[in-house]
């Protein structure tokens, strides 16, 4: 696949575990453009947050956070295995994806100052430079007028199939019954939070991987961007 003579935004939404990061990371990788994980970049401040005790009973202490917020910097590291999240200049690539976090991460991504203060990063991030993006409100909220939006979707029991595999390989010890209702859970917060919530862009276009391999995927990314109009 041959770069754009320009720069371009490549925004993906969807559901937690539709594998959007897998996906953004591989069409990075072809197009030779920078991945931005903007889940990550909530994750890590849900991380910063528990460690900081502002989550107290299932509840998001709103006052503190704006004072804490500036406070919490969130940065990506690029290694020859991938990418790590740095949060004040710590790596918590591995801490930010456990059960906890994943619990609490939707409280979190609803905060009002949270996604403002994200959402202007996410944007500076792509300041001269081609990037794909992913996250749950990219094509709506932070780019909406990116060159090529993408909604990814799957079945809902596949989804917590695959994040119980994931977690069990890393070593953690969780039910599947835990994983599916977290993750019915955080669809349900994503979906009816009055910030930004998670809806799919009109101009998007929906990719169901839930029978799809990762090169599969690529495939039809590589299809859809064949075509002249893919481009606006």
């Amino acid at each position: 696949m041959v770069s754009p003579d320009r720069n371009i935004i490549i925004a993906i939404d969807g559901y937690s575990s539709c594998g959007k990061s897998t996906f953004a990371r591989a069409i990075a990788e072809r197009m030779n453009i920078t991945w931005i994980d903007s889940g990550a970049m909530y994750r890590a401040v849900t991380l910063a947050c528990m460690e900081r005790g502002l989550i107290r009973e299932g509840k998001l202490d709103e006052e503190r956070i704006e004072k804490e917020l500036k406070d919490i910097h969130i940065s990506f590291a690029r290694t020859g295995e991938g990418t790590l999240t740095l949060l004040n200049g710590a790596d918590v690539e591995e801490k930010i994806r456990s059960i906890e976090v994943s619990s609490n991460v939707s409280l979190v991504s609803k905060s009002g100052p949270v996604r403002r203060k994200l959402v202007s990063l996410q944007r500076e991030m792509a300041i001269n430079q081609s990037v794909v993006m992913e996250g749950r409100d990219i094509g709506t909220v932070v780019f909406p007028h990116a060159d090529i939006k993408i909604f990814m979707t799957a079945d809902p029991e596949i989804r917590a199939g695959r994040r119980y595999r994931e977690l069990r390989k890393k070593g953690t010890e969780v039910g599947f019954r835990e994983v599916r209702n977290n993750l019915i859970e955080r669809d349900r917060l994503d979906a009816t939070r009055s910030e930004s919530p998670l809806t799919r862009a009109p101009d998007s276009v929906v990719l169901d991987n839930s029978y799809m391999t990762p090169r599969q995927q690529l495939v039809w990314f590589e299809d859809l961007l064949s075509k002249p109009e893919s481009l606006k």
